[in-house]
């Protein structure tokens, strides 16, 4: 155990490669640590099944993870998975869908696919859609929150929890980090391709309808008595009227 522990901190340590495409970058970073990426995240990862609950995933739903990884958030909601139309994992990294397509074989209604999630598109639009510590780590975040907005249908609901700092000065309503706070986990996470400014909770603030706001802090491992903020938000995207339409038939 020790020593699995010991590989993966050095995995960490020595951070993602800076060079190549972002799907090479994962690949290079996960491989490595693919088969323990869930344990030592166990720890790390807050507030995901409470974001999870709630969203109010429910019967005959299609539903639809982004970034989703090795499909570990499934477990969460196991119970509930084959009564829904449908769940779709979206990730870029080949080595945790591997993980993924072993955890979600049980289930005929679960599809793990491997694609960007700025341009993935579903055959149907969903009915609940999320992201789990996965729009720190995508460059191009706001075409990934525009992309779950096509994919929404009218009065679906999007989850989200992540990492965050924020900004000097906050939005309204946000808490207010410490300076010291603001320098550190951004330049801490950085090492690993995690970016946490707070851009991207405004942005989904300013695209979606929003239900609920939550800010904490978690523990880190390894690290005692230091906490890193995160957010959990469920929001809605509105009905729109019909006068434009979308790639789907429906207006945007």
């Amino acid at each position: 155990m020790l020593r699995t522990e010991a590989k993966l901190l050095w995995t960490l340590l020595r951070g993602q490669p800076r060079s190549g495409s972002l799907k090479r970058r994962l690949e290079g970073f996960y491989a490595p640590q693919a088969s323990r990426y869930d344990n030592f995240r166990e720890r790390l990862l807050h507030g995901r099944a409470e974001m999870l609950a709630a969203l109010e995933l429910a019967p005959g739903q299609r539903v639809l993870e982004l970034g989703g990884g090795t499909a570990r958030n499934l477990e969460f909601y196991a119970n509930l998975i084959p009564k829904l139309a449908s769940v779709q994992v979206v990730d870029l990294c080949g080595p945790l869908l591997t993980q993924a397509r072993h955890r979600c074989a049980r289930w005929t209604n679960v599809y793990v696919t491997e694609a960007d999630a700025t341009v993935f598109r579903p055959p149907e639009q969903v009915d609940r859609l999320y992201f789990s510590y996965a729009l720190t780590m995508m460059p191009k975040w706001r075409k990934a929150i525009d992309n779950a907005w096509q994919m929404l249908k009218p009065g679906g609901m999007l989850g989200v929890v992540d990492f965050y700092v924020s900004g000097p000065p906050p939005t309204p309503g946000e808490r207010v980090h410490h300076w010291l706070t603001r320098q550190f986990w951004p330049r801490w996470f950085a090492h690993d391709g995690v970016y946490l400014e707070p851009e991207r909770l405004r942005y989904l603030m300013q695209r979606f309808e929003v239900l609920i706001l939550q800010e904490d802090s978690g523990s880190i491992p390894y690290l005692p008595g230091l906490c890193v903020p995160y957010f959990q938000l469920i929001a809605r995207k509105p009905d729109m009227p019909l006068s434009r339409q979308s790639v789907y038939g429906i207006t945007q």
